[in-house]
């Protein structure tokens, strides 16, 4: 029996039947819909059309009988449009593999898209720190990681995304600096046009800043008020007296851009969500990131997630818009056996940045242009940047005070290698150029 995952090869081999005569039909869109069925969107000029109504009347019997359960009946299987980029505006799509004039359009019931990725931007840096699971130390890693930066006389600014189980303002700020507000109260008083009324009191200034600045923007204000309703308002769109629609994300990315204009700060540090979801999605991929650093730990979950969403950004092409500005991160690697430890973590962030991003070099061919390195390559995104495993680092809750008594040459030893790789994101923007 045909499942979900079936459909779009279905689809593939169906019009590979059809070879040369499927140009015919000019551009073609694959319609997926909430249910997971599929239909055929056409330009309108194909309706009645004498040349192709057999051609597209034998395409959709084919595509109907082999889709079962995922397929319209033959007679609604054509939609036919005046403007097939019009159907394509706002949706999640892309190019089905193999066929240059055939776009997939997903209706999904969420606004994630991962296969929509915004270029890097040209102004203040933005580093992003994601994980597939939660409970590596990424929260920790970026609180420690604005520490070092402010240190050595940065303006940085944290923001906590990581909206559902917010924590990075406690270890940077102490109960009595917090701000009166967060994320989450401007994203809501936006949907009313009144975030002019939370902004100036969203952010607060760390008194672990020495020669630079730490401003940390927390998932929530000091009193979290009714959070839970907030929340269950946040990813809404925003739609203006006009009807124009702004999805969240884009809600988010105007809000960051003012937090810039206004702080000044030299790097914005983001502490993503966890997991393949809604937030996640807009931190990794909409913000504009100019470094995106995937935290991991040696395990099934770890690979299993990170295999899934490169796959997903090479099937939809476009990985090559964004595999330049990923770095593997190897999170708690343990005390006894690190060195091993790594090793295998190595090897396996190898084989899926190989499998997925990195492009396919011909045996004995140099690796010229290509965008692919080798398993040893200290410069190749899927190198990662190790950080140990500390007790005193292990709870983030203890982290102020830890940051008030800390020793340097410890936090070397601990974090050295994640904290120079965000400096040099920082400086040359974009560490690779394969």
């Amino acid at each position: 029996m045909s499942t979900f995952d079936q459909i779009l090869p279905t689809v593939r081999q169906v019009l590979s039947s059809f070879g040369e005569d499927l140009k015919k039909l000019g551009s073609l869109i694959i319609n997926r819909d909430l249910n997971g069925r599929v239909r055929l969107v056409l330009d309108e000029s194909q309706y009645d059309n004498a040349e192709t109504s057999e051609l597209i009347n034998a395409i959709v019997h084919a595509m109907s009988d082999r889709l079962g359960p995922h397929g319209f009946p033959a007679e609604r299987m054509v939609l036919y449009e005046s403007s097939l980029e019009g159907v394509r505006l706002g949706a999640p799509h892309f190019s089905l593999e193999d066929f240059e004039n055939v776009t997939v359009l997903d209706r999904v019931a969420s606004e994630t898209d991962w296969a929509e990725i915004r270029s890097a931007g040209t102004g203040t840096p933005r580093i992003v720190f994601f994980s597939i699971k939660g409970g590596v130390g990424r929260s920790t890693a970026s609180a420690v990681a604005a520490w070092s930066l402010a240190q050595s006389g940065k303006r940085v600014m944290v923001i906590d995304l990581d909206l559902e189980s917010p924590g990075i303002s406690s270890a940077l700020l102490p109960d009595m600096r917090r701000p009166v507000y967060g994320i989450t109260d401007w994203l809501v008083e936006d949907l009313v046009d009144n975030s002019e009324a939370v902004f100036e009191n969203m952010v607060a200034s760390s008194d672990l800043s020495h020669d630079g600045e730490i401003y940390v923007v927390p998932a929530h204000g000091r009193d979290p008020g009714e959070y839970i309703a907030k929340l269950g308002r946040v990813w809404m769109p925003k739609v203006n007296a006009q009807g124009a629609r702004e999805p969240w994300s884009r809600r988010l990315h105007r809000l960051l851009l003012d937090l810039e204009t206004r702080w000044k700060p030299d790097v914005v540090l983001i502490d993503s969500r966890a997991g393949i979801d809604e937030v996640a999605s807009a931190c990794v991929t909409d913000l504009g990131a100019n470094g995106i650093l995937l935290f991991s730990i040696d395990g099934e979950q770890t690979w299993s997630g990170y295999s899934i969403l490169f796959r997903h950004w090479r099937r939809a092409g476009v990985a090559p818009q964004i595999r330049e500005r990923l770095h593997m991160v190897a999170a708690m690697v343990p005390e006894i056996n690190g060195a091993e430890y790594l090793d295998g973590l190595r090897e396996r962030s190898w084989n899926v940045f190989t499998d997925e991003l990195y492009d396919e070099v011909p045996a004995g061919e140099p690796t010229g242009e290509r965008f692919s390195f080798d398993q040893a390559d200290e410069n190749a995104p899927h190198y990662p940047w190790p950080v140990r495993w500390h007790r005193g680092f292990a709870a983030i809750q203890s982290l102020h005070s830890r940051f008030q008594r800390i020793d340097k040459d410890e936090l070397t030893a601990i974090f050295g290698p994640l904290v120079v790789g965000v400096n040099a994101l920082i400086e040359e923007g974009n560490v690779y150029h394969g």
